[in-house]
């Protein structure tokens, strides 16, 4: 059973980011932007991803030696990562770096010859890491406007397709448990004819690793014409449904030789549908706890009759 308390006010001695976080968070942005870079920049950030520590010592002539890239595109680069060039973005790698715990057997891909035991230990270890990256690239400000959004009287729709689509029913369910109505879509065509039935006040929040499926792009974008509030869970911000989606909501997850996309977001986008889940409870808390006492008490009646 869920338990809710009632909002208080913010711990300044919290910070969800720090330390150790903090040092995944640059490789974690570096890697949800992968998809939109070029072929050059997407050489350089492979190597500020599997070595942030090498590309911080690297003057800009030796990284353009290791990424085999011109000068001017390491530059390019550094400002597509946000930053003012590479000087500003060497700073930020080597604080970073210098943050990173040492590198472990356990932050190697699974090989054929692992023992279970040695499968325990990398899965554990990278779907704790993707729960700590998503930490640092969940947006609280996005966050709280898309519970705003999901908290008003309209309709809500979620939809999502493969591994997406277990993650938008476990939302779906989590949500009507607090009393918020919503129907979650785990096909292209049940979403569609959804999205173009909705309007001013109501929601449509996808879920999608890529950002770039059709099968959620296209009812996005007609939820979005028709006025609609729209929500989109991605691993990638700068994809093509971030792009349409008022409110981006990014989580983190690392694919793997035996780990496919399907695995590496699972994990982290539960983490987002999770809080999204608990702020929307806190919003609505009165309704909630009712709701979630009812039905509590209405299956605990069923097991025992």
């Amino acid at each position: 059973m869920y338990h809710i308390v009632q909002e208080s006010p913010a711990d300044p001695s919290f910070d969800a980011t720090a330390p150790s976080d903090s040092a995944d968070a640059l490789t974690a942005m570096v890697r949800g932007l992968m998809p939109s870079l070029t072929p050059a920049a997407a050489r350089i950030a492979t190597l500020i991803i599997e070595d942030p520590a090498q590309v911080a010592r690297s003057t800009i002539s030796e990284l353009s030696a290791l990424a085999g890239t011109s000068e001017s595109s390491i530059v390019r680069t550094a400002r597509a990562l946000g930053f003012a060039g590479y000087p500003e973005l060497r700073l930020a790698l080597a604080v970073s770096a210098a943050k990173q715990e040492p590198r472990s057997d356990l932050s190697s891909g699974i090989s054929p010859e692992d023992s279970a035991a040695e499968v325990i230990g990398k899965l554990v270890h990278t779907e704790a890491q993707a729960v700590r990256e998503t930490a640092t690239q969940l947006d609280p400000e996005a966050l709280a406007a898309a519970v705003r959004a999901v908290c008003g009287g309209g309709q809500l729709h979620i939809a999502g397709v493969g591994a997406s689509g277990l993650v938008a029913q476990d939302l779906q369910q989590k949500l009507a448990r607090i009393g918020r109505p919503c129907h979650a879509h785990t096909d292209s065509q049940s979403a569609l004819t959804s999205a173009v039935l909705l309007g001013p006040g109501d929601v449509f929040l996808a879920v999608s690793h890529s950002g770039e499926s059709r099968d959620v792009l296209e009812p996005l974008r007609r939820a979005a014409a028709e006025g609609a509030a729209t929500v989109v869970i991605t691993n990638h911000p700068m994809s093509t449904a971030a792009q349409i989606a008022d409110h981006v909501l990014v989580s983190a997850g690392r694919e793997t030789t035996f780990r496919p996309g399907a695995m590496a977001s699972r994990i982290s986008q539960l983490v987002v549908v999770d809080c999204l889940f608990v702020c929307v409870a806190q919003r609505t808390y009165d309704r909630s706890s009712r709701a979630l006492r009812l039905t509590h008490e209405a299956l605990e009646s069923d097991r025992t009759s």
